[in-house]
């Protein structure tokens, strides 16, 4: 099996040869939004890890979609252009919808593994605070408050921005190491016309599900201002 970077299909072929791929479960299948998602490990021959979102009857309705859209394709919109603006998240394999006999939509979201990347919130209680130099913990939050900065400049809110949701990568060692933040699970991600209350919502969000010291958040907030280009009214 190999997989190859492509785009939304609706090709039937191209689809029953993704959504026939079986792996490991990390997420199991769960019933929310009418219908179930999930997320299964997979491999290539290769040997590179792949994850694949699958959903059945799992949509989201909108002014432009009242009748319903799988979420996946929500979260392919948001992965595409975070990529364009420079915010780091998995880069996309495949992604196709189509109908089951019963008329449900079937959705697959196939991304590539970050590789080396923990959740940030498992960093820390694995002792990175004692294990890394002061100067990478400063690079850490640098990174994570570009990438935000980034998203809330391009007017994108991402809606579940847990400690979770944000990846770390340490590369190198010593005062020298440098550090590499990702997002993910952009499911919730929409677009809003003010990049401020997109800015308030994420961070008041980040604020209150993530292991965040009080001097880390401050120094955080710091870097996010420069990177925003403005301060967010209410964060402090």
């Amino acid at each position: 099996m190999g997989f190859e970077r492509t785009t939304a299909s609706t090709n039937k072929d191209q689809f029953d040869h993704f959504w026939h791929q079986q792996g490991e479960w990390v997420e199991e299948p769960n019933q929310r939004r009418g219908g179930e998602s999930g997320v299964q490990r997979l491999s290539d021959d290769t040997g590179h890890t792949f994850y694949a979102k699958r959903q059945i009857g799992h949509i989201y309705r909108s002014l432009l979609h009242p009748f319903g859209r799988p979420t996946v394709l929500r979260e392919y919109d948001a992965l595409n252009s975070f990529e364009q603006l420079g915010v780091r998240v998995p880069h996309i394999v495949y992604c196709g919808v189509d109908r089951d006999t019963e008329h449900q939509w079937r959705a697959l979201l196939v991304s590539e593994a970050l590789e080396g990347f923990e959740d940030i919130d498992s960093w820390f209680a694995d002792g990175a605070r004692e294990r890394y130099h002061p100067a990478l913990h400063e690079r850490v939050l640098q990174d994570l408050a570009q990438n935000l900065a980034r998203m809330h400049r391009g007017h994108w809110q991402h809606g579940c921005l847990y400690g979770k949701h944000v990846f770390v990568k340490v590369i190198g060692e010593g005062a020298e190491a440098r550090a590499e933040v990702a997002l993910l699970d952009l499911e919730k991600c929409r677009r809003r016309i003010s990049c401020q209350r997109a800015a308030a919502n994420d961070l008041k969000q980040l604020r209150r599900h993530s292991s965040f010291t009080d001097a880390e958040w401050q120094k955080l907030l710091y870097f996010y201002q420069r990177a925003f280009g403005s301060a967010v009214k209410g964060l402090e």
